[in-house]
């Protein structure tokens, strides 16, 4: 655990990707406070290299009306880590994952600020697919992606 806690504390995530997501602490703090909310970490071998959160509520989740959608929340990767297509492949395995983990669930929905061209190009390249439907976020325009989970 103290391993863990330093690491996340020395996460490192450049200001223009800061603007769009939570560094890991704070999604872990945020999302202690509500048990439908789950942090998940990323690993590599023994190195913490990335974060995720969860949201499993079936009555709350805002962005689709489908009751068994799983929301994905504040994805990221430390720094040091990216440009090596571990996001990509963190992305490709979360689908079987979830079917293990959470097999209620039939569908992925994440949220991605307009201007964020790197992951809206990396969540199509993982499978996720822009039907269209947008949501007004506080910070502008958020495009609602979705992932079958067939």
């Amino acid at each position: 655990m103290e391993n863990d806690y330093e690491a996340l504390s020395n996460y490192c995530l450049p200001i223009e990707q800061a603007i769009y997501t939570s560094l890991p602490l704070k999604v872990i703090e945020d999302f202690r406070k509500d048990k439908y909310n789950l942090p998940m970490v990323i690993y590599l071998d023994e190195d913490l290299i990335g974060c995720f959160a969860l949201y499993t509520d079936k009555a709350g989740n805002q962005y689709t009306s489908n009751e068994n959608a799983i929301l994905l929340k504040s994805f990221s990767l430390d720094l040091r880590h990216q440009k090596k297509g571990l996001a990509f492949k963190t992305l490709k395995v979360l689908p079987d994952m979830l079917k293990l983990s959470h097999p209620d669930k039939d569908e992925i929905i994440l949220t991605v600020h307009h201007s964020n061209v790197p992951a809206i190009n990396l969540y199509k390249k993982a499978g996720f697919i822009d039907k269209g439907y947008r949501f007004n976020g506080e910070e502008g325009e958020e495009f609602i992606f979705h992932f079958a989970l067939d």
